[in-house]
């Protein structure tokens, strides 16, 4: 029986033997690259459509579209991670998060952004000083509700 491990394995192989970038792959497939990435490597699922698609692109065997679409399982193996970029982004929640929340609730009241209903893009923007990593992300806000 086929995992998703066993399926990102074979989606990174495929991926890099024909010379794709995630970006290209999301364009052929018509989703964007940030939900793409995330599936592929199992924190999301693909919807069956979708999964098919990819199966054909990268020429995947046919279980992975099953795979690929099932629910995944969000395990975090670690609480604070050590790869240098993905430390950035726990530094960044660590020292802003308290701030975005007050802005939030200034702003909307008290509730949460959706990480579900949710969009995220990353651009580069060139800059004198060295280029910048622009990371936009776009949730809807949900309410807590009194009762």
């Amino acid at each position: 029986m086929m995992t998703k491990d066993d399926v990102t394995m074979m989606i990174l192989k495929a991926k890099k033997t024909a010379g794709l970038t995630w970006e290209g792959i999301a364009e052929k497939i018509d989703m964007s690259p940030v939900f793409t990435h995330s599936a592929c490597v199992g924190m999301n699922a693909f919807p069956p459509a979708k999964a098919e698609e990819l199966v054909k692109l990268l020429a995947l065997p046919q279980e992975a579209a099953q795979v690929l679409a099932e629910s995944p399982n969000k395990v975090f193996a670690q609480t604070v991670p050590t790869d240098p970029c993905i430390y950035r982004f726990y530094e960044i929640v660590g020292v802003y998060g308290p701030t975005l929340k007050a802005l939030i609730h200034e702003k909307f009241g008290d509730g949460i952004m959706s990480a579900i209903d949710f969009e995220m893009s990353v651009t580069r923007e060139p800059n004198p000083k060295g280029d910048r990593v622009k990371v936009e992300m776009s949730g809807k806000y949900l309410q807590y509700k009194a009762w």
